[in-house]
């Protein structure tokens, strides 16, 4: 028994490791959307290419992360006898001596409280791309359709014509 506590101990302590690297990604995450948002409203695409470089370059840690994560999970269920589902830390909590379910707690609040702050600064990047997005719509369809009112000129024969002198580039020789 004591040689299976000392085991859910040290995984106990790996997982800490773990979220305490989740912390620090996700305050990560959070400063890249500011600076994105940053970049986007200064129009710099050096520096916007520069961030999504870096972006892509930390998939692959993020993907190990990830798994030891999980793997670190279903060895605690199998310790516990739980399923994979059923091992949260809130589950953990309850199971564990009060030294390390504090450490467990502060870690879990915290997460809880990034988490939002992240949720709300992915909603309101995502905002404003979309108003980007619109407003450069809107500009290209009055530069493209400058001349085209979508009303019907007719010339004095009886023929369409457009009218030159609504267009934005003139393409007659």
């Amino acid at each position: 028994m004591k040689a299976t506590a000392i085991e859910i101990e040290g995984k106990v302590d790996e997982l800490l490791t773990v979220l305490d690297k989740d912390i620090q990604h996700i305050q990560e995450s959070l400063s890249k959307l500011n600076e994105l948002r940053s970049l986007v409203i200064k129009h710099d695409d050096v520096a916007l290419g520069k961030l999504l470089e870096s972006i892509q370059a930390e998939t692959d840690g993020n993907l190990r992360h990830e798994l030891k994560r999980q793997s670190i999970r279903k060895e605690l269920a199998s310790a516990f006898g739980c399923g994979l589902e059923q091992m949260t830390l809130s589950t953990l909590e309850a199971s564990l001596p009060n030294e390390k379910k504090e450490q467990v707690t502060r870690r879990k609040a915290k997460l809880k409280s990034l988490i939002k702050e992240l949720k709300k600064e992915h909603l309101s990047t995502a905002l404003l791309l979309s108003e980007c997005a619109r407003f450069n719509r809107m500009l290209l369809k009055s530069v493209f359709n400058l001349g085209n009112t979508g009303t019907v000129y007719y010339g004095s024969n009886g023929a369409t014509r457009q009218r030159s002198d609504m267009a934005f580039v003139n393409l007659q020789f």
